[in-house]
């Protein structure tokens, strides 16, 4: 069985066999090189190149929502060049036809035959790491384009359908502010993204950093660290870390309590929140829980695990209801407050 195989097949196994000390530790060894290499070049975004290397070592696609100027585009081509992955860039603009992202035919002389014929010809979907950039200027026709690549990863065009090479991932960026012209991601889309990560203004001290080094280093490509075939075993391996049946009851619990439509869930958020999260949103809570927990080295997932990438994996899954958003009411301030309440396991260990 192949490794993406074995990563397909151990998807609802939450009780899977540990994987092997040489995984481990090629997983968290990478993680740790890689974190350093980007270091180098990314000042001041510890918590956002966390949440993006859990996200790609898991397999799942990621949303970085930041003005523009933060180094979003800098530090996800930098990754690929890590892991040696084929990166494409996507500039999402009103006018970009979906034909623009997955190929169209093109009449190609054959001078053996001497006749004409149609040929296929690959967009920038066939990558492993697409970077679409500005996601949500593009029109629904595009976005259901890729909204297949990101979900089945495939891609369908004139009437045939192509299989992406895995690892498939499309790593989006997006403007908090600017919004004219732009059309609102659809719910089902959000949705296939693993992580919403918030990029934020580095400090005062961060910034003279940055200044000090980008405007006098001359950046030249990194050297990769691990290769395709690795990342996939480890992606594979990721689904195999323990989850005890009380860390996997404390994950249901959590994401249960956050939908008002549940008996389970606490006044406030049947005051404060009109829609929860699905049962999707509770596997990518696991999954990212056991990513993380394979990146720092262990076998098995503990609280902290959920409650650490529970933000990333939930403001985007939860919609507020006008009650929170007229007392300024933020999805992280919620989730927060509801990580408090459900956590009758102690918050560190």
């Amino acid at each position: 069985m192949s490794y993406v195989q074995q990563t397909i097949a151990s998807l609802g196994d939450v009780n899977a066999t540990a994987p092997s000390p040489e995984i481990i530790e090629l997983a968290a060894q990478g993680y740790q090189n890689i974190q350093t290499a980007l270091q180098k070049k990314i000042i001041g975004m510890e918590q956002v190149i966390e949440q993006l290397l859990i996200a790609i070592f898991s397999g799942n696609h990621a949303l970085l929502i930041g003005v523009p100027g933060l180094a979003k585009t800098l530090l996800i081509r930098s990754v690929a060049e890590l892991l040696d992955l084929k990166f494409s860039r996507i500039q999402f603009t009103p006018d970009l036809m979906p034909s623009d992202i997955t190929g169209t035919e093109v009449l190609v002389y054959d001078e053996a035959t001497q006749s004409r014929e149609f040929t296929f010809l690959p967009g920038p979907l066939f990558g492993h790491i697409i970077l679409a950039d500005e996601i949500n200027r593009t029109p629904p026709k595009t976005q259901s384009a890729l909204l297949e690549a990101m979900e089945e990863k495939t891609v369908t065009a004139l009437g045939k359908k192509f299989s992406l090479e895995l690892p498939f991932l499309v790593l989006a960026t997006q403007n908090p502010i600017e919004q004219e012209g732009t059309y609102p991601l659809p719910v089902a889309q959000l949705d296939r993204f693993m992580f919403n990560i918030l990029v934020n203004y580095p400090s005062r001290a961060q910034e003279h950093r940055i200044m000090r080094t980008s405007l006098s280093l001359d950046f030249v490509p990194s050297k990769p660290i691990l290769s395709r075939d690795q990342l996939l075993q480890i992606i594979a391996a990721s689904r195999k870390i323990v989850l005890s049946d009380a860390i996997l009851d404390y994950a249901v619990k959590l994401c249960r309590m956050a939908r008002p439509q549940c008996q389970e869930a606490p006044h406030f958020v049947r005051q404060l929140i009109a829609y929860g999260p699905s049962p999707r949103a509770l596997q990518n809570l696991i999954i990212a829980a056991k990513t993380r927990a394979m990146l720092q080295g262990r076998t098995e997932v503990i609280a902290q695990d959920i409650q650490e990438v529970a933000p990333a994996v939930l403001r985007h899954r939860i919609l507020l209801h006008y009650r929170a958003e007229a007392e300024n009411l933020t999805p992280d301030a919620m989730l927060q407050r509801l990580i408090e309440f459900a956590s009758h396991i102690p918050r560190r260990k």
